[in-house]
């Protein structure tokens, strides 16, 4: 009755998980019926059995029994829903006029061609209804965390799978830059977004996001899973530093320690999992100037200027404590003002310059020194040419990315405008 290679690709649809047996029986219904009105003109007097389990699609066709003469004579008569009575008891001669015969119906009736294209169009539709339910599955769950198993390895991306078999992606750009997996890895991300593509969905992925911190802690911190800790903003520099402010409404709670927990317990599963990127917890508040020296910690801050109008800030430090306000690469002091919504720019607090004597400002050095030397020795807090002379050689070797060969020539050219003196 069946042709092996359409029951065989019934079976195929067996291990179909996004789609359900009632929608997938009313797919391959439907395409059965185009087949049949396409030969027969109509499908109204026939029937489709479907067993998807199996593989099993069995076709009946119903006739009503006229007499001879109606079938030989009658305009009416249509092979397709009538058949004689001669020809029913062929089948079985109990049948009599009026009654309605009910015959299977075999695919090779249909022809090769009508076989093929019935195939072609069923996989397609098929194919097609289960991309749009994972589209629509992930659409739902942008912003939750997954964990899926690394399959293929790419220059700029790395290929997916989770425990559906669906196709997950984690670009490069969205990865922890000292992230590194291989094949069989597993791996936990954040669903960034999802997008169709030539009606095929493709599920980004990402491990740098604020989103992906977020959801961290609100499976570590179960104070922020039941709403009692609010997290009020996350900026990160994946890989290096984030910065979280945290704000709890019930005055027993004590939102940092909550979420940091017994001796780190909480926020060390965190930290590891982004690669031993530091978070500095901060306990929100609306009075902005102490918003700012919270984010600057562990800087310690002398003043603080606002300039509200233009979201500008001048920080006044002691020496000692401008480096700690900037931090490694400038990440702290960065991540201060996108948290804060100020631009931070940090000032060496007053001083009185020993024996009267005068200062100079690195710029004016310009002619002499590179820009970028004079930026990177900014970068430190030595905005001046006795802030740079102040520090030995070792030590600027150490707190900037420049050579030793380097400092020494700037040194040397800051020390000559005192001599000059």
């Amino acid at each position: 009755m069946h042709s092996v290679n359409l029951i065989e690709s019934f079976s195929d649809f067996k291990e179909i998980k996004n789609i359900d047996k009632a929608t997938l029986m009313s797919i391959i219904d439907d395409v059965f019926r185009g087949m049949i009105i396409r030969k027969y003109g109509t499908d109204k007097n026939f029937e489709i059995i479907i067993n998807p389990d199996k593989g099993d699609v069995e076709i009946y066709k119903n006739r009503k029994v006229v007499d001879d003469e109606y079938a030989e004579d009658s305009f009416e008569y249509d092979a397709n829903k009538h058949i004689s009575v001669s020809e029913a008891h062929k089948i079985d001669d109990s049948f009599e006029i009026g009654e309605d015969v009910t015959e299977p119906v075999s695919i090779d009736e249909f022809g090769r061609r009508a076989v093929l294209s019935m195939r072609q169009n069923l996989v397609q539709k098929v194919l097609e209804l289960e991309k749009n339910e994972i589209y629509n599955k992930y659409k739902e769950r942008v912003g939750e965390v997954v964990t899926a198993e690394v399959y293929q390895v790419w220059k700029k991306e790395i290929m997916m799978i989770d425990d559906e078999g669906n196709e997950l992606i984690l670009p490069r750009t969205e990865q922890i830059p000292t992230d590194f997996f291989k094949k069989g890895d597993t791996v936990k991300a954040v669903v960034l977004k999802v997008d169709m593509k030539n009606t095929t969905p493709v599920i980004v992925l990402s491990r740098t996001s604020p989103v992906f911190l977020e959801r961290l802690f609100e499976n570590e911190v179960p104070e922020i899973a039941d709403g009692l800790i609010t997290i009020k903003k996350i900026v990160r520099e994946p890989g290096e530093r984030a910065k979280i402010a945290v704000e709890s409404y019930d005055e027993r709670i004590d939102p940092v320690g909550a979420c940091v927990g017994m001796k780190g317990s909480r926020i060390h599963g965190i930290v590891r999992e982004l690669k031993n990127e530091n978070i500095d917890v901060i306990n929100f508040t609306s009075n902005p100037q102490l918003l700012i020296q919270r984010a600057l910690s562990p800087a310690k801050i002398t003043n603080i200027i606002l300039d509200d109008e233009k979201s500008k800030a001048q920080v006044y430090l002691k020496p000692d404590q401008i480096s700690l306000a900037i931090g490694k690469g400038g990440y702290n002091i960065k991540l201060a003002g996108k948290l804060t919504g100020y631009e931070l720019d940090v000032y060496r607090e007053a001083e009185e310059n020993i024996a009267g004597e005068e200062d100079v400002d690195l710029e004016e050095f310009v002619d002499e020194i590179a820009e970028n030397v004079i930026n990177e020795l900014k970068l430190i807090g030595c905005d001046t040419a006795k802030d740079v002379l102040r520090l030995t050689s070792e030590e600027l070797a150490r707190r900037t990315q420049l050579d030793a060969k380097v400092i020494e020539e700037a040194r040397a050219v800051l020390a000559a405008e005192f001599e000059e003196e």
